[in-house]
């Protein structure tokens, strides 16, 4: 998504895109945020893993350039484990159902989705969520502002309109 809107080949980015200050000084442009996000760590159903202590000395999977990776990497080094890096979710989580890996890091809303809708033997651990972060939708030129400021207009009136609220009851929950 982000090569075809780099590309002009797309006008926008929708798809769980966390607002970062990296981001936004790389030339990301974001809407207002639309949805918080936690990150949290996940393992199989049948793991004895219960938190962070039960890394030591093992292997995390996480998906290359995103918020869930980020998270891992600042815990690492207090946790004393290692990380393996995946182009897409479908790898990793293959990663730790297949044993090559204890753990993933993952949006908290995506993943709960993923284990629901895929049926995964994974489980989101309690207590491992960091403070998370706004999702936002995503432009990467100045000329499609009109864009952006049409999304925070409909996000505004939806929000305001109770629309927002059924949506988030409905699907996430």
């Amino acid at each position: 998504a982000i090569a075809a809107c780099q590309a002009g080949q797309a006008d926008g980015m929708i798809a769980g895109a966390s607002i970062t200050q990296e981001r936004k000084d790389s030339g990301w442009l974001f809407s207002d945020g639309y949805y918080t996000a936690t990150q949290t760590m996940t393992v199989a159903a049948n793991s004895d893993i219960t938190g962070f202590d039960g890394l030591q000395g093992k292997t995390v999977a996480v998906k290359t350039g995103t918020q869930g990776a980020a998270y891992a990497e600042s815990l690492k080094d207090q946790y004393g484990f290692q990380i393996t890096y995946f182009e897409d979710s479908p790898t990793m989580y293959q990663a730790v159902l297949g044993g090559q890996c204890v753990a993933c890091f993952e949006d908290t809303p995506i993943m709960q989705a993923s284990i629901k809708d895929g049926g995964l033997a994974l489980k989101v651990l309690e207590d491992t969520a960091n403070e998370g972060g706004d999702y936002g939708f995503a432009i990467f030129n100045a000329d499609n502002q009109e864009l952006l400021d049409m999304f925070n207009a409909g996000l505004a009136n939806i929000k305001a309109n109770g629309t927002y609220d059924e949506i988030l009851a409905k699907y996430p929950g």
